[in-house]
């Protein structure tokens, strides 16, 4: 296998690592690399921190990974490897019938990204997260090939939903997809004047998908303000695709309050005041921002940090009083998005809890790294959570005090990789896996 030394970065472009990658394409090739030098793998590296990161070690790129290994069109499993990304199960199955039954803001992450995050979407408050959905995951773990289900190996496959690549590389997985009556969405759009609608709205809908835009440079009464997003599948004849657009170079854009307070209000005014329904293909509901590649140079060459926590659902006023924080400070970027979660979650160290999620994309200035760490700390305060999978900043010890379960996770995770094989830059940045018993140091 050839070894090709290369920089590298997840999707803020904050963090950056440099060192010996392999792309294997072969499920033997990739034994014969762990078995030679075990390293982490990544898939597209969608998340946003240093997640996938592993600075002047070797690491594993997944995505030549990519096959179809077996479907049943009568009960929609499916079984693939696991750089097989989401937009290609939604591409290749939705005309059959069948769709994830999660799928996140992007269609580039990939399977092994999906089930090392346990991912979840707009429906989560339905279907919880995609870990619910996972049958079976095969890992190559401690030179061999191990598979885990929720009966079989219980607890590695606990600790492998969610668990961040720490116990084994991800080889494949068996999904079991949910029917769609067609590849499209019926949409219903509308304007929210102020947070408490936002939160009131979310509360009473009955969608199986809803989502709210967050306008987070506005203040005073129509702090929050927004549009709220509710669909359900359909079998409604397909509109035109929209053509894809690409950022060349790193612009900046989004890191210009003045561009987003500008953008915020005519995104703001495109929905009518008496709101409007459309039918949209899938790619474009699930994964809007898709359609603008290499959007993370809109944040220049800085890049940029997402602030993603979720709060139980009796703290909506603390998740109200970051928000009115937020909207100060005017460093909030276009991209603020609220949704309601439900209880599911798969793993030890998945981030879902019945609540409120909130999420806000921040240049990464000085000023902005300050907000993020207060608003991390009123988190923590409302008993809430950070996501790992958009994390850069945050303490080991913050993190560690909102997963109760981190302890048996890393237990699990040494067990897996006694060695400290897997580890990346952001186990070591927040110490996960040094203080749970037997864990590697």
């Amino acid at each position: 296998m050839l070894w090709k030394t290369t920089e590298y970065a997840a999707w803020g472009n904050v963090h950056k690592a440099k060192g010996e990658i392999a792309r294997p394409e072969r499920a033997a090739t990739l034994a014969k690399i762990l078995e030679e030098a075990p390293a982490p793998a990544f898939g597209n590296r969608r998340s946003y921190g240093d997640s996938p990161l592993n600075d002047g070690g070797r690491a594993i790129d997944m995505t030549r990974m990519d096959k179809i290994i077996a479907f049943d069109p009568a009960t929609g499993i499916v079984e693939v490897e696991a750089g097989v990304t989401l937009a290609d199960l939604v591409r290749l199955f939705a005309p059959k019938g069948w769709i994830p039954a999660v799928v996140p803001g992007t269609g580039f992450a990939t399977i092994g990204g999906a089930i090392a995050n346990d991912v979840h979407g707009k429906n989560h408050h339905v279907e919880g997260s995609f870990g619910a959905h996972v049958l079976a995951v095969t890992l190559m773990s401690g030179g061999k090939r191990v598979t885990a289900t929720p009966e079989r190996n219980k607890t590695l496959f606990r600790a492998t939903l969610g668990g961040i690549g720490q116990t084994g590389v991800i080889l494949s997985a068996r999904l079991q997809m949910k029917p769609t009556p067609g590849p499209a969405m019926r949409v219903s759009e509308r304007r929210i004047m102020s947070w408490e609608d936002q939160i009131e709205a979310l509360e009473a809908s009955t969608a199986t998908y809803a989502v709210s835009w967050i306008d987070v440079q506005a203040k005073g009464a129509t702090m929050g303000r927004g549009i709220l997003e509710e669909a359900e599948l359909t079998d409604a004849p397909l509109p035109a695709p929209s053509k894809a657009k690409s950022v060349p170079v790193a612009i900046g854009l989004f890191s210009n309050s003045l561009f987003a307070r500008a953008f915020n209000e005519g995104y703001f005014r495109r929905v009518p005041e008496a709101g409007r329904n459309s039918v949209k293909r899938l790619e474009e509901f699930f994964f809007p921002l898709d359609k603008v590649h290499a959007m993370n140079k809109l944040y220049g060459k800085g890049g940029f940090h997402q602030f993603q926590c979720v709060v139980p659902s009796d703290q909506t006023e603390a998740l109200g009083r970051m928000m009115g924080k937020i909207a100060r400070s005017g460093l909030g970027s276009p991209l603020a998005v609220l949704k309601r979660m439900g209880p599911g979650r798969a793993g030890m160290l998945s981030f879902p809890m019945e609540g409120y999620t909130l999420a806000v994309d921040f240049p990464n200035r000085a000023r902005a790294v300050k907000l993020i760490e207060e608003l991390e700390a009123m988190t923590a305060e409302a008993g809430g959570r950070l996501y790992l999978a958009k994390d850069s900043l945050a303490p080991g010890e913050t993190i560690k005090g909102m997963y109760p379960e981190w302890q048996d996770w890393a237990r699990e995770a040494a067990k897996a990789d006694p060695g400290g094989d897997l580890m990346t830059n952001m186990v070591r940045r927040l110490g996960l896996r040094q203080s749970g018993e037997g864990a590697a140091q």
